[in-house]
């Protein structure tokens, strides 16, 4: 069937679908959030402010009172609204749990009590602890403020015993949240999520085309499926290993397609690509330029320019030296590998035309390595005492997924975490560079080199894939938004509003089930002519090993040679 090309695209066409889609779903989110912003929260933000700016000019660093002013301000939430939580609980992702898996989709008052008793012994010692630190914490903030900050060992300890503060405060609210568990049932909510989201995708599959009763008939299979790999990934052994709902999803689609093999009425709602181009319009609304700048030519350096030296290097290692005869999955492990996972594989194999056989194998490499790699990595650069902003940017520029990135930052602390979640968003943007500078190569150089003729500049539009006009657009507008409301506010009404309290959720949804329609489609007998010789893991693990050479030597220059003051004010 011939792609749709003209005005026609608009409608006809799966990746126009995503964006309209996706900007309906922004839409709404904004329409939620933006007019219900929490009682008072510019006046005190203003008060905040005031306090964290006086205790700046009196002190060099961040005392007690300072800290405590921004913990007040960062509690300015609109997701934490009423409102917000009950839409939450509609759109709810499966919740965690220990040893019955139906904990987490339903929780009695009872057994929420009888969680919060359990817990209640570690919160009151984190409670104490906390106060004992702070005792100690201001003790030596007092004598550094009596010698009016001029001692520089003084300073250091008190420097030294606020992080320790800052730790246990840490550790104290993660105490907090297990001893005061509420009760929930998600069963009813999750069966009008999977209603909605049928006629939401099912709309799109009819204007297309494609028959909606047979795409909302399969649909709750799909759907379902999606929410066993999230109540693994929700279990609390699964979290520590690092296995998420992607890899989840992943297994159970194969041991489905490769057993009893996927029935042909499920495909219809087999759509990987529809399900994660919508999510990834979502993903541009993340990206906003002034988190971006927050870190500045030191992140941009790691992130744009690291990034295409190893997927050029990783590409041209594949055809010169492994002869790896599939010019598109070379490209496409190239791309997954060295920008950002599965979002940019996918970017990369609609430019090229790869196969799906070629696009499941990257993912799949991608999801195990990214698994191996958020549980290495941390504990690696806390066994040599590695300083935690250049941990944060190594693991920021070289492992695959954004949540797994979030992950291992934290593991580290809130700078590490800072660090590593900014330079991977500024590695996102490459997304749709990539995507296009493949179309135009694929064009101008290897369609050409096969057919003999140059390939017209129409041919790369057509051939770019659309959804990333999306993600651009998307990233363009919040950006602007979070600007004009200004710094404190867009993170109290856009990233913890519109993107942590609705967006992200639904992405997470559309990847999921993108993870799931992988494994449905992927039979094992297709893959084995690729694995021959083992050429693709080879040319992984060299790309990766690569990656993280080069994104450590580049972090340690530019946050420690080149720009030392912007690194100090991290």
């Amino acid at each position: 069937m011939e792609e749709p090309r003209g005005i026609s695209m608009l409608w006809k066409l799966e990746d126009y679908w995503a964006i309209w889609l996706g900007f309906l779903l922004i839409a709404i989110g904004l329409m939620i959030f933006l007019p219900r912003p929490p009682d008072g929260m510019r006046e005190n933000i203003n008060a905040a402010n005031a306090i964290m700016q006086q205790e700046a000019n009196a002190a060099p660093i961040k005392t007690i009172a300072w800290h405590k002013a921004n913990d007040s301000k960062m509690k300015i939430k609109a997701s934490g609204e009423g409102y917000a939580k009950q839409l939450a609980n509609w759109i709810a992702h499966p919740q965690g749990w220990k040893t019955n898996p139906i904990e987490s989709l339903a929780l009695s008052q009872e057994k929420a009590e009888a969680k919060n008793s359990s817990a209640a012994p570690k919160y009151e010692a984190a409670q104490a602890y906390t106060a004992e630190v702070l005792t100690e914490a201001q003790e030596a903030e007092n004598a550094a403020r009596a010698a009016g900050f001029k001692d520089a060992s003084l300073n250091e300890k008190a420097k030294s015993a606020i992080a320790e503060w800052r730790k246990a405060v840490n550790e104290e609210s993660a105490a907090k949240k297990k001893a005061s568990v509420s009760s929930y049932n998600h069963i009813l909510h999750l069966i009008v999520l999977c209603i909605f989201l049928a006629v939401f995708f099912g709309v799109g599959m009819a204007v297309m085309g494609k028959s909606f009763s047979q795409f909302c008939a399969a649909f709750p299979v799909v759907f379902l499926i999606a929410v066993l790999a999230y109540m693994l990934d929700a279990q609390s052994t699964m979290k520590e290993y690092g296995i998420g709902y992607a890899a989840w999803a992943i297994i159970f689609g194969l041991l489905i397609s490769n057993t009893i093999g996927t029935p042909k009425w499920l495909m219809p709602a087999v759509q990987t690509e529809y399900y994660i181009k919508t999510g990834l319009v979502l993903l541009g609304a993340e990206i906003l330029f002034g988190k971006i700048l927050a870190i500045g030519t030191p992140g941009i350096f790691v992130a744009w320019v690291v990034t295409p030296i190893v997927l050029i290097a990783t590409y041209l290692f594949g055809q010169k030296i492994l002869k790896i005869s599939s010019r598109t999955l070379n490209i496409t492990i190239s791309a997954d590998m060295s920008v950002c996972g599965v979002s940019a594989a996918i970017a990369t194999a609609a430019a090229c035309r790869a196969k799906k056989e070629e696009l499941t194998l990257a993912v799949g490499m991608s999801l195990i390595f990214t698994s191996i790699m958020m549980i290495i990595m941390p504990n690696f650069i806390l066994a040599v005492g590695m300083d935690p902003v250049l941990g944060g940017a190594w693991m920021g520029g070289t492992i695959d997924a954004t949540g797994a990135v979030a992950a291992a930052g934290a593991f580290l602390g809130d700078k590490a975490l800072y660090v590593a979640a900014t330079i991977k968003m500024i590695q996102n943007v490459l997304i749709g560079v990539i995507a296009f500078f493949v179309a135009v190569y694929w064009c101008w150089k290897v369609e050409r080199d096969e057919s003999g003729s140059r390939i017209s500049i129409m041919e790369i539009w057509h051939r770019f894939p659309k959804f990333v006009l999306g993600f651009i657009t998307a990233s363009i507008l919040f950006s602007i938004l979070y600007q004009a409301m200004g710094g404190d506010v867009g993170y109290a009404m856009v990233d913890n509003g519109v993107l942590r309290g609705f967006t992200r959720i639904f992405r997470g949804w559309f990847f999921c089930m993108a993870f799931v329609s992988i494994g449905l489609a992927t039979d094992f007998r297709e893959l084995k002519k690729y694995f021959v010789g083992g050429k693709p893991l080879i040319l992984y693990v060299c790309g990766q090993s690569l990656n993280l050479i080069l994104t450590l030597t580049m972090a340690y220059i530019m946050f420690y040679l080149v720009f030392p003051d912007i690194t100090a004010k991290i």
